[in-house]
């Protein structure tokens, strides 16, 4: 038999929780978004009234609002969606301990060892809906087939509050005519190249060859095309399973465009505290850092370093980035958005290989001083031990990373 996997997407599901917690905006056409004074001003999500006047997902707020004036935007409340998340996946593992994340709003399941057939594992699938409608208020999309890409494809093919099921027998007529942007890791970039060759729909992938798709695709071709085939057989984690940490990074739009070095060590130095505070908190230390920055016009470009010793000091990071930066970056120049992450981790008690000019002697110095602040802040808040330097331009430095930006979707490829 095959498997029977089931893909749950909460519907909507920031603006859902948000909804449920005011009733007295639930008749009303709601967004969650950022600040438009900070410019961090997109819509995360919009309830079912704000979607059908025209309001979009990562849609810039001024535009919403232009479509839907009389839209109530709300600020996210990321500790209330991270409880709404676990109360989700405590009734999921009533059903299975094959429960696995795909960010906040999204699990798969594997019930296999629950149901004898597919039809079953529609039946459960129905039943898992109305739980969740019933216990916690809101609603949520499931997909139902034999691997985890096309469950996924399942969940998003009908909403709200439906179940699809793709089997053997009707995925060729149901998921093939699909366009391509839909399969699972496509992107702009991707879709593009896929166009560009006549590979219109997901079909069409599936029937090119591995071979063709990686001449342009490179080894991603292997990956699309048995994500389009329903080859894909990738196991479901168990719900105890614990990934490790790849990568500790943050980033940030700036409330005005960053047009000098100073601006974007400013802003750079808040960023490279929250990151060398999460790696000290996991235990973990940096042996590559990269940065992001994006311009006034949009265009993204990412550069990243080796250092020559593994370290959790903001110090060290912020002296990486604005190394990287001020190599990569021709003046005169209009930065919108910045970020650094941290990579090629290790453990922080791993052996430490000493250098003639006592750079990793003092490292060590800086990091003692800094674990000494984090208590501190833990104790007192994150604000009462501030740089000096920061409080030269409050507008580009007042902003909490550690406490505001906590929420990251669990990717695809994982341990």
């Amino acid at each position: 038999m095959d498997r029977v996997i089931l893909h749950v997407d909460c519907n909507k599901f920031f603006a859902s929780v948000e909804c449920l917690h005011r009733p007295e905006i639930r008749h009303l056409p709601v967004a969650v978004g950022g600040s438009v004074e900070k410019r961090h001003g997109i819509v995360l999500t919009a309830n079912g009234l704000a979607s059908a006047r025209g309001v979009k997902t990562a849609m810039p707020l001024w535009q919403a609002l232009n479509r839907c004036p009389d839209l109530v935007v709300v600020p996210p409340n990321y500790p209330l969606y991270v409880r709404f998340s676990g109360l989700a996946k405590s009734i999921y593992c009533r059903y299975t301990d094959m429960v696995e994340p795909f960010g906040l709003d999204e699990c798969w399941l594997d019930v296999t060892d629950n149901v004898k057939d597919i039809e079953e594992g529609r039946l459960l699938a129905e039943e898992i809906r109305q739980t969740i409608k019933d216990e916690l208020g809101i609603t949520v999309s499931i997909g139902v087939s034999w691997n985890k890409v096309f469950s996924k494809l399942g969940s998003d093919y009908k909403k709200p509050d439906a179940v699809t099921v793709f089997t053997r027998e009707n995925y060729k007529n149901l998921i093939y005519p699909l366009p391509v942007r839909d399969l699972l890791y496509i992107g702009p970039a991707t879709e593009k190249k896929l166009l560009a060759r006549g590979l219109f729909s997901i079909g069409d992938i599936a029937e090119s060859t591995p071979e063709e798709l990686c001449s342009f695709l490179g080894i991603n071709g292997y990956m699309l095309h048995s994500f389009a085939s329903g080859s894909e057989d990738s196991p479901v984690k168990n719900c105890e399973h614990k990934r490790g940490i790849k990568s500790i990074g943050n980033s940030v739009t700036a409330p005005r465009d960053l047009v000098c070095f100073e601006d974007v060590k400013l802003t750079f130095s808040v960023l490279s505290e929250t990151v060398a505070r999460r790696l000290r908190d996991s235990g973990l230390k940096a042996k590559s850092i990269g940065i992001s920055m994006r311009n006034s016009e949009l265009k993204t470009i990412t550069r990243q370093l080796s250092l020559s010793f593994a370290t959790a000091s903001e110090r060290v990071l912020l002296h990486a980035a604005m190394e990287l930066f001020e190599n990569n970056t021709d003046k005169p120049f209009k930065i919108r958005s910045i970020g650094i992450c941290a990579f090629n981790l290790e453990d922080e008690n791993g052996t430490v290989q000493f250098d003639l000019f006592g750079e990793v002697k003092e490292n060590i110095k800086y990091e003692r001083l800094e674990k000494t602040v984090d208590r501190l802040r833990c104790r007192f808040g994150n604000n009462c031990v501030k740089k000096a330097s920061q409080m030269t331009d409050m507008n580009l430095t007042d902003f909490d990373p550690y406490e505001e930006h906590k929420v990251h979707p669990e990717g695809w490829f994982r341990l």
